[in-house]
């Protein structure tokens, strides 16, 4: 989670980047991309409340049980249904009209009841894999949110506990850290905080 400072510089940075670009075009679309547990959701909330803008979150898309492949699982960035989030998501808001998708709940393995996205000239993409390469193109800023790894890991903890800090270092860390890498994707961000 951000401080409150942090919290403040960084979303004033993106709204002045948003405010330009809506002088351009009538509608932008906001990555918000990051390590876990480096505030992408917290600052995603706060742009959400300040812009009045539509919030989408990459976890909704994650691969349902019977996606997860070895092929697709070795694949860095492979573990989000991009596929998905493409057809449900990405086109209509390429078309600017309201839609609904069904977010993927990993708890209980299923999709949920649908959540609707009204036409917006401002909507953020919000989480892990928002930045990967199929999904790159549709977006008017890409911002990459960093943590160092002692914060990262307290962080962790506090929200996930022991168990679920085991979880995120053996499992999802590793795959974040291959997907940041194979593709560049803090290197390439207009915008890293």
């Amino acid at each position: 989670m951000l401080e409150n400072n942090d919290l403040n510089a960084a979303g004033k940075r993106i709204l002045e980047a948003a405010q330009q670009l809506l002088q351009e075009k009538d509608h932008i679309l906001i990555a918000l991309e990051g390590r876990c547990a480096s505030g992408k959701t917290t600052l995603a909330s706060y742009l959400k409340e300040t812009l009045s803008c539509e919030l989408i979150h990459m976890d909704d898309f994650f691969l349902r049980p019977e996606q997860r492949t070895k092929e697709r699982l070795a694949t860095p960035g492979g573990n989000v249904d991009y596929e998905r989030f493409i057809k449900e998501v990405m086109e209509p808001l390429q078309s600017h009209i309201d839609f609904s998708y069904r977010p993927y709940d990993c708890h209980t393995g299923s999709l949920k009841e649908p959540v609707r996205i009204a036409e917006n000239p401002v909507t953020i993409i919000e989480g892990a894999y928002s930045c990967h390469p199929q999904l790159w193109e549709y977006y008017d800023l890409h911002v990459f949110l960093d943590v160092e790894k002692p914060i990262q890991r307290e962080r962790i903890l506090a929200r996930n506990g022991s168990r679920g800090m085991e979880n995120f270092i053996l499992k999802w860390i590793p795959l974040e850290e291959a997907y940041f890498e194979t593709y560049n994707i803090k290197e390439k961000c207009e915008m890293c905080l």
